[in-house]
């Protein structure tokens, strides 16, 4: 199982328009994030972790060439506004692509993107999607995808565990009936912000606090403001934490029911 960080950015990506800060300004490749997204390779196939607004920029830069599945973790901008490039991968692979989320996140991309979904006369050139809302684990390609409820704020979002992978996102707040579901983890990639605390996502003392208790093999930070430093931040996060990168990629074993 290979996993590729898409982006490793916040909503307004970094360096921000206008921005004239140490960090947008940077000559450190780490210090240039797209928005969050990732890519998990699994059995020739490939399971994307949100549409960013950035995905064709990713696709090209990372050499993207197949979407088979989208996991959505919410319908936030950001992780949703990348929505059409799907199409250039159904027809490219000329199939429909299957895409899971919640019940709100599903009901908002029905509703934003209703071009899409309209069931009426099939007109331009428009992806080819199958929402599908779902509760709990469900099979995939093989693959046991066991949904993470999170919080966002006041707002219920999902991670997603594979296999030894989990990757949490938009997250401020882990239930407790969550944390069972993130046990024995080999790579753990979670939200961390900023640096001082905020109302929707874990700042970093937050996140390492998570990965202190969840103790992954490895535990990695993404959805970074241009309030992270790539080089300083990393000296001082513990041994097994470091941040994410747009392009940062893992191997891991396959999920056990892959390997049946």
């Amino acid at each position: 199982m290979n996993i590729t960080i898409l982006g490793s950015g916040t909503s307004s990506g970094v360096p921000m328009i206008g921005c004239d800060c140490p960090v947008c300004t940077s000559s450190d490749p780490h210090n240039r994030r797209m928005r969050a997204s990732a890519a998990v390779e699994l059995g020739g196939k490939v399971l994307l972790i949100d549409t960013s607004t950035d995905l064709r920029e990713q696709a090209l830069r990372f050499d993207l060439r197949r979407v088979d599945a989208v996991l959505y973790s919410h319908a936030h901008a950001d992780h949703i506004h990348g929505i059409d490039e799907l199409r250039v991968f159904n027809i490219r692979h000329l199939h429909e692509i299957s895409c899971y989320g919640n019940a709100d996140t599903v009901r908002r991309i029905r509703s934003y993107f209703e071009y899409i979904f309209d069931n009426g006369e099939k007109k331009g050139f428009r992806p080819f999607l199958i929402l599908n809302e779902i509760d709990g684990p469900f099979t995939l390609f093989g693959a046991t995808v066991v949904p993470i409820p999170l919080w966002h704020g006041d707002l219920p979002v999902l991670g997603y565990r594979l296999g030894g992978l989990a990757y949490l996102t938009d997250v401020s707040r882990i239930p407790d009936s969550s944390y069972e579901l993130l046990e024995n983890l080999d790579l753990l990639v979670l939200d961390a912000l900023r640096p001082k605390p905020h109302a929707t996502h874990f700042s970093i003392d937050q996140a390492v606090e998570v990965a202190t208790m969840l103790k992954p093999e490895k535990t990695v930070l993404t959805h970074l403001s241009h309030l992270v430093d790539h080089s300083t931040t990393n000296q001082n996060l513990p041994k097994g934490v470091e941040l994410a990168y747009d392009g940062m990629q893992f191997e891991l074993n396959d999920p056990d029911d892959c390997r049946e």
